[in-house]
């Protein structure tokens, strides 16, 4: 299995100063939360990771490469990501949108086998959308869209997952759903990293925790040492309650 590597990396965030650089390991089997206000770079630092985004200086390394040296290609093969907006480039069913996580595998103009539709028919089924495999895409509600979405990564089986906002409109029961699919994930020997709103899905699912303040400050490591309350408020804006359920702590906003 790969892991992700930053060396020195800052992000490239306009109008904004250069920050703290990231030198963070992403190891195979850990669950990465990334946490930080509106337009703190959660988004832009997920697509630099991808290597859609240009960083400022440092540089990515993948799979002990660095990015810049690899294809898209080889990229795709160990690298699979899910954004948080996607626009429909084509009209497409969701069967046909699942395969397209095979597509890193195939040689030009070669179709999809038995083994890919039974790869794609299965995440469908893993994220509950396979009663929509012969809808089409644009015909789905936004929760639908995005477990399709999950379900197409999940279908490319990727050794690293970089999701954006990956429970963004789910209810509650399919947000469960993903993030056991993404602890799943790791424990099966991928990397994760993920940007996540909620507070309290990010105490309870990850192992480890980015925080990305809005002045390009940040900071990192485990769970347990970055859930600290006054770190919190600070980077929200925010005061906080904790309390305990179930052995985890649960953070409610104050009311001022």
């Amino acid at each position: 299995m790969s892991r992700l590597v930053t060396q020195g990396l800052i992000i490239n965030v306009p109008g904004r100063g250069d920050g703290t650089a990231l030198n963070i390991t992403i190891e195979p089997g850990q669950v990465w939360g990334v946490l930080g206000p509106n337009g703190a770079g959660k988004t832009t630092l997920l697509h630099t990771l991808a290597g859609l985004n240009s960083p400022r200086s440092g540089q990515v390394l993948l799979g002990g490469q660095s990015l810049e040296t690899l294809s898209r290609r080889q990229v795709a093969q160990m690298l699979g990501v899910v954004f948080q907006e996607r626009l429909d480039g084509f009209p497409a069913t969701v069967l046909e949108t699942a395969l397209i996580g095979r597509h890193p595998y195939l040689s030009p103009w070669q179709m999809e086998g038995a083994a890919d539709y039974a790869q794609a028919e299965e995440a469908l089924e893993r994220l509950d959308v396979a009663h929509l495999r012969d809808r089409l895409v644009s015909t789905l509600s936004g929760g639908e869209r995005q477990r399709v979405a999950m379900a197409t990564v999940l279908t490319q089986a990727p050794s690293i997952w970089l999701a954006d906002e990956p429970t963004n409109h789910l209810d509650l029961h399919h947000q469960s759903v993903v993030m056991a699919l993404m602890a799943q994930q790791a424990a099966q020997g991928s990397a994760v990293m993920m940007c996540l709103h909620d507070l309290n899905l990010a105490a309870r699912w990850c192992d480890h925790l980015l925080l990305l303040y809005p002045s390009g400050e940040a900071c990192w490591g485990a769970r347990d040492s970055m859930l600290v309350p006054s770190a919190l408020e600070r980077l929200y804006q925010q005061r906080l309650a904790v309390v305990e359920v179930e052995g985890a702590p649960v953070f409610v906003p104050i009311k001022e």
